[in-house]
């Protein structure tokens, strides 16, 4: 063999051994995304005139269970909740015999709880359903939940709760619900396979889940029908409910206020001498809400006020308090109003605001001391006020005759902040001055004729005032002039609606 035969087989035994060097991982095949299935149920699901206690559920591969409290519900719910455990390719739930009643239909809803071992593939939407009686309850009740205020559906979760009529007005606020479901994000609700019984019926933002009212205090919101309900069959009139946040109880805020001032005043005794040399230092100082960086730049909104903040209540001298603006080149003192709010620390200046003119606020020596006679310093403020025509927008809105009375109160906010809530007088209303903002249109039945919007009384048997909101938000920018035809947001058609149970 020669010398270049014998050098290329080398080579390919090299580059076969390098070849042979290069370790890759496995692959591992397919992700498995089939989910458990269930391969025998023992007692057989739809059972009749059955008292079940304990299910067995066997599937053909390893599963896990979690979130039981939360995803295992039962419909009516128990006093004590079923349990349910785990263990290799079986799962076993126990429920407590004596609370089961007779001739009841019940629901057992699994949720998301078993999951597959590995990959957590999801076991769900499976109802076990059995009947203590010879029949299944196979009626319903449906209707539509609004937030009272808004006159929309309120999108932070609203749970519907039934009771047996049997119970007083009270027992929301005392004990759980029999049955309880969820309304979508349209406000529709639906319950099924209801028994032929009288019912109260509720509304509920239950913000700490625990299924009943704790009061607008815990921010909870709640609502109600006038009358018992009856389940009937699906061509039922829609219950339709409104949600409300209840004032607060001032006479007990009062008491409250009354208790902590006294735990105050005997630990403020306690700390007296502590308390006296910090005293001392507590300067009197104060704010204006003015921008004066610039005095070209139009920063002061002709519909406000100008207000002075002090840290703590001043001794004021209000003669000591000048406001002029120059107009060709004289200088004009405006008529003005100042006033105290003792409870804010603070003084509030009101005037006709020219557009577009320069402003100066004299703060001079001795309008404001402490108690001890010290003086705060003084201090001059110059701005300039917004110009009507290109800093503002406006609406001209056009309402239907049929809200052309005081009875109905036109309602408007930009952003959160209320900016008008009159009666209403004519068909056209138009609103100048508006700042950019996006505007929220409403109007409010006024049923008792006070002229602003009253909230409910759940124990009182009140219900709130209806609002009537308009379809969109208007958003407003400066110098346009907008049209608007006020139309009410039309109801959502009726859908199916979820299913009986606890909110996800």
């Amino acid at each position: 063999m020669s010398n270049r035969l014998r050098v290329f087989f080398l080579f390919v035994l090299l580059l076969n051994c390098a070849g042979c060097a290069n370790i890759t991982s496995p692959t591992g095949g397919k992700k498995d995304t089939i989910p458990p299935k269930l391969v025998s149920i023992d007692p057989k699901d739809s059972l009749l005139n059955t008292r079940v206690t304990r299910i067995e559920m066997h599937f053909d591969e390893y599963i896990t269970v979690s979130d039981v409290t939360k995803e295992l519900q039962i419909s009516p719910i128990l006093t004590v909740a079923p349990t349910m455990i785990g263990k290799n390719k079986m799962v076993v739930v126990k429920i407590v015999d004596s609370l089961l009643d007779t001739n009841t239909t019940y629901r057992l809803s699994f949720g998301t709880s078993i999951r597959d071992l590995h990959e957590g593939n999801q076991f769900h939407k499976y109802t076990y359903t059995f009947s203590t009686g010879p029949y299944f309850d196979s009626l319903q009740l449906h209707g539509r939940v609004i937030n009272a205020a808004t006159g929309l559906p309120d999108t932070g979760g609203i749970i519907v709760v039934l009771y047996n009529g049997t119970e007083n007005d009270s027992a929301i606020v005392r004990h759980k619900p029999r049955y309880i479901t969820k309304a979508d994000a349209g406000g529709n609700y639906i319950f099924k396979g209801l028994p032929s019984r009288a019912f109260h019926i509720y509304a509920l933002k239950d913000l700490n889940a625990n299924l009943f009212y704790d009061g607008s205090a815990a921010g909870e919101m709640v609502g109600f029908a006038d009358s018992l309900v009856v389940p009937s069959d699906s061509s039922q009139t829609a219950i339709n409910m409104s949600v409300f946040t209840e004032p607060v109880d001032t006479a007990a805020k009062k008491s409250i206020d009354s208790t902590k001032k006294i735990a105050d005043s005997t630990a403020g005794k306690k700390d007296a001498k502590k308390n006296t040399k910090k005293a001392a230092t507590d300067v009197l100082t104060y704010t204006v809400n003015l921008d004066t960086t610039n005095s070209e730049k139009r920063s002061f909104d002709i519909n406000g006020f100008i207000f002075i903040t002090f840290n703590k209540s001043p001794v004021l001298s209000k003669e000591k308090i000048t406001l002029t603006y120059d107009s060709l080149g004289v200088t004009v003192a405006p008529a003005f109003t100042i006033t105290s709010d003792t409870t804010m620390h603070r003084v509030k200046i009101s005037s006709n605001w020219r557009e577009n003119m320069e402003y100066k606020l004299r703060l001079v020596k001795g309008f404001a001391k402490d108690t001890s006679g010290i003086e705060v310093a003084p201090s001059k403020w110059i701005f300039r006020t917004k110009s009507a025509e290109d800093d503002y927008g406006t609406i001209h809105l056009h309402l239907p005759s049929k809200y052309n009375s005081s009875r109905y109160l036109l309602y408007i906010m930009a952003d959160n902040d209320s900016v008008y809530l009159k009666p209403v007088t004519d068909t056209l209303i138009t609103l100048a001055r508006l700042k950019p903002a996006k505007y929220t249109l409403r109007i409010i039945v006024d049923k008792n004729g006070n002229g602003k919007y009253d909230t409910g009384d759940l124990l009182g048997k009140k219900q709130p005032e209806v609002v009537i909101p308009y379809g969109e938000q208007v958003p407003i920018k400066a110098g346009f002039e907008n049209n608007i035809d006020f139309e009410p947001v039309p109801a959502p058609q009726k859908d199916k609606g979820p299913d009986i149970s606890r909110p996800k």
